[in-house]
């Protein structure tokens, strides 16, 4: 049995302070973040030239971006889940997220039985839906003052520039790891290997951001920190635990106030 160690203050959520023990199961490792249990922390301090660590590696849909797959695409196809889930091709998608098929191709595919579809407006409402989830751009923005190196890491096509030309994410990160340049998805161990080599540094000193738990186990599995993005308020506690500055220049009183209520 692995043993999972939290330092978080008490809250609403929280029966002990200042230690609280759990036992994990033995597929748990340290780095793991799950139900706002914090089992390490690392620190933001530089030890490389001018680059400040941790790296800072973030999901975009429904991490940073609202995802309309689970309401408005349904909408625009005039049906509910369930039967386009049973009608849409199985991995029609996933391939054209790796880049193996065009846009063009995705068209042809899109339905097990060859429908056609509004491919236009099915962009067109995308770009309608994506908006920033609350909070989160304003978390962004003090960690790039702050200087941290920020970067999507993000199964998505080459639609992410539907995203960029609306939200303008590369004003706080940089699009490096995407689906669909590099051919892999979420959670292909390969994937994460790559971004860790792309990078150049220790997959440790690599903060994994998403909301899917299976994506930050696999993170966790070749040694980065992974936390599990729920809303932006645990998001910023979890990042201050791992030593993550997110306080705000215009601010800094109070955040140094917010930073020892919650670290």
């Amino acid at each position: 049995m692995a043993f999972l160690v939290s330092w978080r203050p008490t809250a609403s959520n929280i029966s002990s302070f200042p230690l609280m023990v759990k036992t994990c199961p033995k597929t748990a490792k340290m780095g793991y973040f799950s139900n706002n249990i914090s089992c390490s922390a690392i620190s933001s301090v530089s030890v490389s030239g001018q680059r400040k660590l941790p790296i800072l590696l973030f999901d975009v849909m429904d991490t940073i971006v609202r995802d309309p797959f689970y309401h408005d695409i349904p909408a625009f196809f005039r049906m509910p889940m369930k039967e386009l889930l049973e009608c849409k091709h199985p991995t029609a998608w996933i391939e054209f997220e790796k880049g193996l098929i065009t846009e063009d191709e995705l068209a042809m595919k899109f339905f097990k039985d060859g429908r056609s579809f509004d491919l236009e407006g099915l962009k067109n409402c995308l770009r309608s839906a994506c908006s920033y989830i609350e909070g989160v751009e304003g978390l962004l923005n003090s960690l790039k003052e702050n200087g941290y190196e920020i970067h999507a890491f993000t199964n998505f096509p080459i639609w992410y520039q539907i995203i960029e030309d609306k939200l303008k994410l590369s004003n706080y990160l940089s699009w490096t790891f995407r689906s669909c340049v590099f051919g892999k998805r979420k959670p292909d161990p390969e994937f994460y290997l790559e971004v860790v080599k792309h990078l150049n540094v220790e997959a440790s000193n690599c903060v994994f951001i998403d909301d899917r738990m299976r994506n930050v186990e696999a993170a966790v599995e070749i040694g980065l920190k992974g936390l599990r993005f729920k809303n932006v308020d645990l998001l910023r506690k979890d990042l201050c635990l791992l030593g993550v500055d997110v306080s705000t220049n215009e601010n800094s009183d109070l955040a140094d106030v917010y930073h020892k209520i919650i670290c």
